[in-house]
């Protein structure tokens, strides 16, 4: 009886492993890979080019994704001082956050404050990132009188993150509408908070999409949301000739937990844009921790 208990231990210990191993999906990344991806971020960071500014910004978010986030502090905190474009600044305090430096939410929250609207979907989209709403009163004013729809949408995401039903409600409906960037930003949205009941309203709008780039967005919303179909097309999206739709597909393979996709990510630490080789380290490191 022992043995049979112990036995029984065992299998349901073993079970219970296998579970959680399903559960989080793992790369094995070699140490080679694991270092080339590694060095892309790092030099990523560093990039003083004003026009790869936002590649900079993603080389940050790929090292705190990949558990190098103290790395990404002291590069960044001098440039708070000096940063006077608003959006830019939104960017530098949103990774700073996201890097555990939480004190700087008071910098997002000022820029949604703030009367001229230029920065204001920055502010919102980077509060929405980092699950905070700075001033709730301020985020549902941005929500409900924003007019600019992705401003509407980001505001909404940030409120629906906190569990509120209508800013949710909200981002459906711009899903189902007829606005090609409602489309584009609420199937982003949807990727990371909807559930399995916006496949198929996402699947039927396939067709509706009137860029291959918003097509994409709804590709990887699907990928992310657990569609097989949606996984499949984010995998030979990794191959597409457009830069821009190679680097989404890159960045979703990380939400959609898309370890399939790991040999075609190591190719892509080669690829002839930054931002897709930036993105690709991104989610290898992301997936591999």
């Amino acid at each position: 009886m022992r043995n049979a208990a112990t036995l029984l231990i065992l299998f349901a210990f073993f079970h219970l492993s296998t579970i959680l191993r399903a559960e989080k999906p793992h790369m094995t990344l070699s140490p080679e890979i694991h270092a080339k991806a590694l060095r892309i971020l790092r030099e990523g960071l560093l990039i003083a080019d004003p026009a790869q500014f936002w590649v900079a910004m993603h080389a940050a978010e790929g090292l705190t994704l990949g558990g190098y986030g103290a790395e990404v502090i002291p590069v960044l905190v001098p440039k708070l001082a000096t940063e006077r474009d608003g959006q830019r600044l939104c960017g530098i305090a949103r990774e700073l956050v996201r890097a555990g430096e939480r004190q700087h939410i008071a910098v997002l929250t000022e820029v949604l404050k703030r009367e001229d609207s230029y920065a204001h979907t920055h502010a919102a989209e980077s509060l929405y990132k980092v699950i905070e709403l700075g001033d709730e009163g301020v985020m549902r004013e941005r929500f409900e009188k924003g007019g600019d729809i992705k401003l509407r949408l980001m505001a909404a995401g940030a409120l629906a993150r906190k569990g509120d039903e209508k800013a949710l409600a909200y981002i459906r409906e711009c899903r189902d509408g007829k606005d090609p960037e409602g489309l584009q930003i609420s199937a982003w949205l949807l990727g990371i908070i909807g559930d399995e009941s916006d496949i198929e309203p996402l699947r039927q709008r396939l067709d509706d999409a009137s860029t291959p780039v918003i097509r994409g967005y709804v590709v990887n919303a699907l990928a992310c949301l657990g569609d097989p179909e949606g996984l499949a097309q984010l995998a030979r999206d990794l191959d597409s000739e457009d830069p821009a739709i190679r680097t989404y597909a890159a960045t979703f393979a990380g939400d959609a937990k898309a370890v399939s996709t790991q040999a075609r990510l190591e190719a892509m630490l080669d690829d002839s844009f930054a931002d897709a080789r930036v993105r690709a380290a991104q989610t290898l490191l992301q997936l591999s921790r």
